[in-house]
């Protein structure tokens, strides 16, 4: 952020790594999801005080733990009855407390464990999916109550009283911090899958703000998706997930040009796209079709995952084969019907036929059904430049301009608006 000095920037880092990490682990020993996320807020408060003072510590994450933990402790010392509590995190404290906690790097898998068992915590039944997914985006994506209510539409007030009853709701219901297993897990599994794939979009394509992207998010995304992966390797839509985010973190490093602006996917630069990351997608997807081939059921990650991989595999933009991308479209509005894949389906209508096929599908949709998003006049923006309607063009991606909450993307916009005023301008 303008004018953060470099403490306070290692702060918010390591702030945006960490947080659910620490808020993952101590849930785990304090079995109360409120009391956790104070008790980490606490250790980043003091972060803020004591850093600028003492320097930033060779181990931010482990000083952030191991504050926190102290902060535990005396929690439930001036709680009586909680005194077994208190020797727990004492004794955790102590096993792992020389040089600034050194062991917490080789802890990272049971760390890695605690956020997927946060994950599937906020995706407890006793919640509605509108408080799961704020939950998730505050506790794993470190998100602030501010940054969720703009993607929601809501105020910050209405969006933290939202956080605060869906914790509630967590401790009214006793709800177990281990990970789920058998019909229960099943049970949750879609909802854990879209929590995951909501973290890496917001880290992909930030809804509001001055970032395009967030890329430590996108990456948490991957991470979990990988681990969710290991935890159900039998299931072609967890592949499907994996599959779809590696293959769509890939373009991360070509989203942006040397001055920041953000690059649409047909004009990046493919040679900066993550090989490795493209490598490990398209093998998780050759796996879920295994497993398909057998029978075990698909869905939409594995369509949109399928879709992305046509992408992947052309070396040039003009390569894509695009009907083969509207035939998996097709299939994915039998399978997820949605206003987004619908807009999506369009684009890829637009480039396998024409601009008017897909203006025809884009049709149906008023916009009322994306909540105020600038998707829709956006896409519409496009097919009509292609299709040579500059003026109506223009109209369109000023409307979008409007409409979006994110700075980088509304520049992006006004641009494609002036430009189609230009051509509409130009004599002949």
């Amino acid at each position: 952020m303008p004018g953060e000095t470099p403490t306070v920037a290692a702060i918010t880092t390591a702030w945006r790594r960490e947080s659910a990490r620490i808020v993952g682990a101590l849930t785990r020993m304090t079995r109360d999801v409120e009391l956790a996320e104070d008790l980490a807020q606490d250790a980043l408060v003091a972060a803020l005080e004591q850093w600028p003072l003492t320097g930033v510590p060779i181990n931010p994450a482990a000083w952030l733990m191991t504050t926190a933990k102290r902060r535990g402790i005396d929690h439930f010392r001036r709680a009586d009855n909680l005194r077994r509590k208190t020797e727990e995190l004492g004794q955790a404290l102590v096993a792992g407390e020389e040089e600034q906690v050194p062991d917490l790097d080789a802890q990272v898998d049971h760390i890695e464990d605690d956020v997927l068992r946060l994950i599937f915590l906020t995706c407890h039944p006793s919640l509605s999916a509108e408080s799961r997914a704020a939950l998730t985006l505050r506790l794993v994506a470190g998100l602030t109550t501010s940054e969720i209510a703009r993607g929601f539409l809501s105020t910050e007030t209405a969006m933290g009283q939202r956080i605060s009853r869906a914790k509630k709701t967590l401790s009214e219901a006793r709800a177990d911090f281990e990970l789920p297993t058998g019909t229960e897990r099943d049970a949750r599994l879609d909802d854990v899958m879209a929590v995951i794939y909501l973290v890496f979009n917001e880290g992909y394509s930030a809804a509001a703000g001055e970032d395009w992207m967030r890329p430590e998010l996108a990456s948490e995304g991957i991470r979990l998706a990988r681990m969710l992966a290991e935890l159900m390797p039998l299931e072609p839509e967890v592949l499907g997930l994996q599959a779809l985010l590696e293959i769509q973190g890939s373009r991360l490093a070509a989203r942006l040009d040397d001055d920041g602006a953000p690059v649409l996917l047909e004009a990046q630069d493919r040679t900066r796209w993550d090989e490795l990351l493209v490598r490990r997608g398209l093998a998780a997807l050759r796996r879920a079709q295994a497993l398909a081939v057998r029978g075990r059921p698909i869905g939409k990650y594995f369509l949109q995952a399928s879709i992305a991989a046509q992408h992947a595999r052309a070396p040039r933009a003009e390569d894509t084969d695009w009907r083969q991308i509207a035939r998996l479209y097709d299939v994915l509005a039998t399978a997820a019907p949605g206003p987004v894949v619908e807009v999506n389906r369009a684009v890829a209508h637009g480039r396998a036929f024409d601009p008017a096929a897909g203006l025809a599908v884009l049709a149906g949709l008023t916009g009322d059904e994306l909540g105020g998003s600038p998707l829709l006049p956006s896409v519409r923006g496009d097919l009509l430049e292609r299709a040579g309607r500059h003026a109506d063009a223009a109209a369109a991606f000023s409307e979008a301009a409007a409409l979006s909450r994110n700075e980088a993307e509304r520049s992006v916009l006004r641009r494609r608006a002036e430009e189609n005023l230009a051509s509409v301008s130009k004599p002949g």
